[in-house]
């Protein structure tokens, strides 16, 4: 039986409720209500999907216009998020809008049938008053951005007037980025196959490409064969910065899902040592690894306690793609937005500088490690380096480059996510 637009309505609701309620996981949760593949095809995957991301990406001004638009507070929080669901679609989708209010009517009559009068007196004064009440939700900056007011507060102290950019690149869908593997062909020979199949695409730094529309996996020619992997631009860096050669005994701190490491062998014939705490997550490491047909020892271990699993052999190269907030990829995870809080970031800054100190010691004589996070708040990159760096002796900060370089923080923008890098040497 066909799954109903109310239907994935109401789906949606429900994983937004988990996410916003419950404290949940957003790839968790949805991975759990897809995991019937016989039920869902994967156009009403793509549109569970949609619903859900969407609906989280704009949950602050929502969530105010609802509020405008309600005499009293909804005895069920279920009839809420469904409501919040469709007004994302009126607000922010393609369909038809009498198409959208009516399921979403079906919906909250599925939830009890005495609602379904109220859902559709709110969608409709929400359609006939939507220009007046998106402006006035756009007077207080945790409405107009869909930003809790802490994060805002961070980013305006510690970027000015590019805070704003910040805050709308994270609202963005996210673009679809790849990784030529240059072990099997070239960045430019690629561009051509994908045009060879009408998918257009065009170069950016360092070397990937980014396509001008998202497709499946089964779409990239030669995906399954190991020629192309899906990386941000941003995350591209890491290999390029950590300057691996021929021979080089390498280390992948914190190493899933494995596209960095894979990157690393793409470029340089090294012996590396993947580790990850999270055994199933570092299953899918050595996924990517098969079909790339790269070679790496996986441990399973945790990166600030290396006693427990290093051999005690030095590394000439560490990546410690550390813990973080994740707040410079927030437009592919919109639910870190709403489930994080100021604390944490001390807490992710704390296990940081603990990881940095730990993996230290593994490192060679005149070797370097490269400290990354997909973060864009200063308490969790430049504070650690400057932290360790005044406790270390033996480590220096080496110069590095990257476009609209602000001391290694890449910012979000159309071309790549937000990430940190610091290039560290052991001397003398």
């Amino acid at each position: 039986m066909p799954i109903e637009t109310q239907h994935i309505q109401l789906a949606a609701s429900i994983v937004v409720r988990q996410v916003l309620a419950n404290g949940r996981n957003l790839n968790q949760v949805l991975d759990e209500s897809l995991r019937n593949k016989a039920v869902w095809m994967p156009a009403q995957r793509a549109a569970l999907q949609d619903l859900s991301y969407g609906t989280l990406r704009y949950y602050g001004q929502l969530q105010a216009i609802l509020d405008m638009l309600l005499h009293k507070p909804l005895s069920d929080e279920r009839v809420r998020f469904l409501l919040l669901v469709a007004m994302y679609q009126l607000q922010y989708g393609k369909s038809a809008q009498h198409a959208v209010v009516d399921h979403a009517v079906r919906a909250a009559q599925a939830l009890s049938p005495r609602v379904g009068g109220l859902v559709n007196a709110i969608l409709r004064n929400f359609l006939r008053n939507q220009a007046v009440l998106v402006e006035q939700s756009r007077q207080r900056a945790e409405e107009k951005y869909s930003y809790p007011q802490w994060w805002i507060d961070e980013l305006n102290a510690q970027y000015g007037e590019r805070s704003a950019a910040i805050l709308e690149a994270g609202n963005q869908r996210p673009p679809m980025t790849l990784r030529v593997n240059q072990r099997r062909n070239t960045t430019a020979d690629y561009l051509v196959q994908l045009a060879q199949q009408d998918l257009s695409a065009r170069a950016c730094e360092p070397d990937a490409l980014q396509l001008d529309k998202p497709v499946s996996m089964d779409r990239l020619p030669g995906f399954f064969d190991g020629l192309v992997s899906v990386q941000d631009a941003g995350a591209q860096y890491a290999a390029r910065l950590l300057d691996v050669h021929d021979g080089m005994r390498v280390l992948d701190a914190c190493a899933a899902p494995g596209g960095k490491t894979a990157h690393i062998l793409e470029r340089a014939a090294a012996e590396m040592v993947a580790v990850d705490k999270d055994a199933k997550r570092l299953q899918l490491v050595a996924e990517n690894l098969q079909r790339l047909e790269l070679t790496a020892q996986l441990v399973v271990g945790d990166a600030a306690e290396p006693d427990v699993w290093w051999d005690g052999k030095s590394f000439q190269r560490i990546l410690a793609d550390v813990p973080c907030s994740a707040s410079g990829v927030v437009r592919r995870h919109p639910d870190i937005k709403w489930l994080r809080r100021s604390p944490d970031i001390a807490g992710f800054a704390t296990q940081q500088l603990n990881i940095l100190r730990a993996l230290w010691r593994l490192l060679a004589q005149d070797g370097k490690l490269l400290y990354a996070t997909c973060s864009v708040f200063h308490q969790e990159n430049e504070q650690v380096v400057a932290a360790f760096l005044a406790q270390q002796p033996d480590a220096r900060r080496l110069p590095i480059t990257l476009p609209d370089d602000i001391e290694g923080q890449l910012l979000p923008n159309d071309q790549h996510d937000g990430f940190f890098y610091a290039l560290l040497q052991k001397i003398a």
